[in-house]
């Protein structure tokens, strides 16, 4: 009984998330802003992406637009609506960094809105224009350690309508990863869920310039 107990606290602790829910069913949506230089040097290096080539001056770009539950989310949602293409994937480019990302955003979440592929990818970069990205770390000339705390303040004093309960910053093996930023189904601010509501903790998280 005790293990059961257990097993049960276990599951209810986990946000639920789910794989072919109804298209259009959710309640808000997670904008997800990924700190190039960190995905770089986690991932994208490895991969030989040119989102990582020196010059390309990419900041926060664009993770997706994510419909989301008050508690988990959906994601792979059978539609019949046309898949998208690979001219509109790639005019993602600009503000995704790839447009094997965008397909991927597409095919993962942008098919859980109920909107079709050009719709969701309008939306999409609706949400990013909405959202300033604070000039002071696009000025970074070099490594910093600092707190993540630091970052979420950034983006407060750049977006005055945000407020703290909707934003949040991950991190990734000890470097600052995403902002992550709540919003209505009509993009304005909104508080978080609690499953997306779960700040980075690190006084020396490493904050790497632009490329």
């Amino acid at each position: 009984m005790r293990r059961l107990l257990a097993a049960l606290a276990l599951l209810i602790a986990v946000p639920a998330w789910a794989e072919g829910e109804r298209a259009g069913d959710f309640d808000y949506y997670v904008l997800a802003l990924s700190w190039t230089p960190s995905w770089c040097a986690l991932e994208g290096d490895a991969r030989g992406s040119a989102q990582c080539d020196a010059g390309q001056g990419y900041g926060f770009t664009l993770h997706g637009l994510w419909p989301q539950y008050e508690s988990g989310w959906p994601s792979y949602c059978p539609t019949s609506i046309r898949p998208a293409t690979r001219g509109q994937t790639g005019a993602m480019v600009d503000i995704m960094g790839s447009g094997g990302l965008a397909w991927h955003q597409w095919k993962k979440h942008g098919t859980c809105t109920g909107l079709d592929a050009a719709q969701y990818f309008d939306l999409s970069r609706l949400a990013y224009g909405r959202i300033a990205r604070p000039d002071v770390i696009r000025q970074l000339d070099r490594d910093v350690m600092l707190p993540a705390q630091v970052i979420e303040d950034a983006f407060l004093e750049a977006n005055p309508a945000l407020d703290p309960d909707g934003v949040t910053v991950t991190c990734q093996a000890g470097r600052v990863q995403e902002v992550r930023i709540c919003l209505t189904r009509d993009l304005e601010p909104r508080d978080c869920g609690a499953d997306v509501r779960r700040d980075c903790q690190l006084d020396d998280a490493l904050l790497s310039p632009m490329r």
